[in-house]
């Protein structure tokens, strides 16, 4: 019985989502920056905030991206549905199973697949940079990507990380900034900075993209 629900979840789920999206027109920029290492064949680890996770489920479906799922009870219905739009799923977080988390992530990057990491999740604070994006980065040698989505109007819920559900026909943003590397032998000064850096992109990128659909 448990299996059925979660399986019925990932398939209304899709259907829901990809019903949502039908309406939205959506604007990218700085796509070139993702380009250049795909195009090598050499992975990134994309990294967004929680709370806009849901737009990138739809706008990034079927390019077999794996995505670092909490092991919270939740996850499971996460993990069905983004399977469901072609992304591939590790099960962990920084708080539990972590090691198990990086290993399956490690695996992944090897075999030349990109990673999906939220940085302030699982439960936050939002827009709250933790260590383990650095880590997942200097482990695999990836480059870094932060990307940020805003929408011209959506649904907010009442979450600790205000997850974000565009209305229908809303208005899309999506912006991938330059690559941040992570050296392999970084000290902790190092990736406090680099750990800033990345929160300070991301936060900008929100809400400048906020303010052009506002505009």
């Amino acid at each position: 019985m448990t299996e059925l629900k979660f399986e019925t979840a990932g398939v209304l789920g899709m259907g829901t989502i990809g019903a949502l999206f039908a309406t939205t027109r959506v604007v990218r920029e700085g796509v070139e920056h993702p380009a250049r290492f795909r195009d090598r064949g050499r992975p990134v680890v994309f990294v967004f905030w929680h709370g806009q996770l849901l737009p990138l489920v739809h706008y990034h479906r079927g390019e077999d991206i794996v995505v670092l799922v909490s092991e919270h009870a939740d996850g499971e219905y996460i993990t069905r549905i983004i399977q469901r739009h072609g992304f591939g799923t590790v099960r962990g977080s920084s708080t539990r199973g972590a090691t198990r988390g990086l290993k399956g992530l490690i695996r992944a990057a090897r075999a030349g697949r990109d990673l999906a990491l939220t940085p302030d999740g699982p439960r936050g604070p939002t827009g709250v940079m933790k260590p383990g994006a650095l880590a997942v980065a200097q482990a695999t040698g990836c480059p870094i990507i932060p990307l940020a989505v805003a929408a011209s109007s959506a649904w907010r819920m009442r979450s600790w990380d205000r997850f974000m559900i565009p209305k229908p026909f809303a208005r899309l943003r999506i912006a991938y900034a330059p690559a941040v590397v992570v050296p392999r032998h970084a000290g902790r000064d190092e990736l406090d900075r680099l750990s800033s850096d990345v929160q300070d992109t991301l936060n900008a990128m929100t809400s400048r993209l906020e303010h052009q659909l506002d505009g």
